[in-house]
């Protein structure tokens, strides 16, 4: 059975599955349409150091660069509106290629045109993210989006944190305003 993960509450994922290395990240959200168009929720990844910044531009993976410099992650592609059963965008990461100066793995939500479309986190129901180890499919953990943002368009989700030779998982749930490049310019 998954974990269900929560704010300020890390959670070893290699400790829960020794051995673990290729895991997939799963965004999932209800279908909506408002002011006559689909929201479309991205999933993005900052690859961080230990001074919290990217350690280059190249590791912040998503729509425009799929796949980070050491081939540890890639995202295979975007879903338009949230539509069927089980996660709607995926992130595929090998644990064990991850650069050695990455210390933080953070994953983000946003939401495409969010300002052209008059789109927030307001209109998303039931969004989630999970962590499911690649070998079967199973779910490790989750992490429930509960949170009501109205005026907000993008979302740092949670993270993947080195804790020795360990990796901790932990539920973040802080929303911005500003878009994408709000949260660039946050890593940058």
């Amino acid at each position: 059975m998954a974990i269900q993960i929560e704010k300020r509450k890390p959670v070893s994922l290699t400790m829960e599955e020794p051995g673990l290395n290729n895991i997939i990240a799963g965004l999932g959200w209800d279908t909506a349409l408002v002011n006559g168009h689909s929201v479309d929720l991205d999933l993005s990844l900052f690859m961080l150091g230990e001074n919290g910044k990217l350690i280059a531009d190249e590791y912040f993976v998503f729509y425009n660069n799929n796949t980070s410099p050491d081939g540890s992650v890639h995202y295979p592609g975007d879903s338009r509106g949230g539509e069927g059963d089980g996660d709607d965008e995926v992130i595929h990461i090998d644990l064990s290629k991850i650069d050695p100066r990455v210390e933080f793995l953070y994953f983000a939500v946003t939401i495409d045109q969010s300002e052209e479309r008059g789109h927030h986190f307001g209109h998303v129901q039931n969004s989630y993210i999970n962590i499911r180890n690649n070998a079967d499919k199973s779910v490790l953990c989750q992490y429930m989006l509960k949170e009501e943002f109205t005026n907000e368009d993008s979302l740092m989700i949670a993270s993947l944190s080195r804790n020795g030779g360990e990796w901790n998982v932990e539920a973040l749930g802080q929303a911005f305003s500003g878009g994408l490049n709000t949260l660039i310019e946050l890593y940058q």
